[in-house]
């Protein structure tokens, strides 16, 4: 059995679960929820630097990758904030990850980039519009994904 098979149902699987859990520290960010900001069962303050407005791009930025609707701006996007978190509030602690708590954005950072660039996958909004379009053409990555014979 070809692996390639399973490489586009995996990859929206990924994507969507990615999304998912960035949704959620959006939720706890924002509105409190899932134990609120830290634990604190609270939301983030409206308007502080820099938590509340990454709570709002965790929270709008994993929504649309969970849906796959405007994946790739949604992605570039998340992956810097992710990025910003780890070089700003992690990095100066020290060197590695592991060391400085920055793990968490580290990963986010990559997942974020790595959707960016190979796309939502055929289980997203994106892949629906585009096959109502009339069947757009998918880049390279997503038909590599989407298992293309060869």
């Amino acid at each position: 059995m070809p692996s390639h098979r399973f490489s586009a149902p995996v990859w929206s699987l990924f994507r969507i679960v990615v999304g998912l859990l960035f949704l959620c520290h959006g939720l706890a960010s924002v509105f409190g929820l899932l134990g609120g900001s830290r634990g604190s069962g609270q939301p983030v303050e409206v308007g502080t630097w820099p938590g509340w407005y990454a709570g709002v791009i965790q929270f709008v930025c994993g929504a649309l990758v969970l849906a796959g609707l405007a994946t790739r701006p949604a992605a570039i996007l998340a992956s810097g904030s992710m990025a910003y978190a780890y070089f700003v509030v992690h990095q100066p602690e020290a060197l590695m990850p592991i060391q400085n708590g920055g793990v968490t954005p580290a990963l986010y950072a990559w997942a974020f980039l790595a959707i960016a660039v190979l796309g939502a996958g055929p289980w997203s909004l994106d892949a629906l519009i585009a096959r109502r379009r009339g069947g757009a053409r998918a880049t390279a990555p997503e038909r590599d994904l989407a298992g293309s014979r060869r």
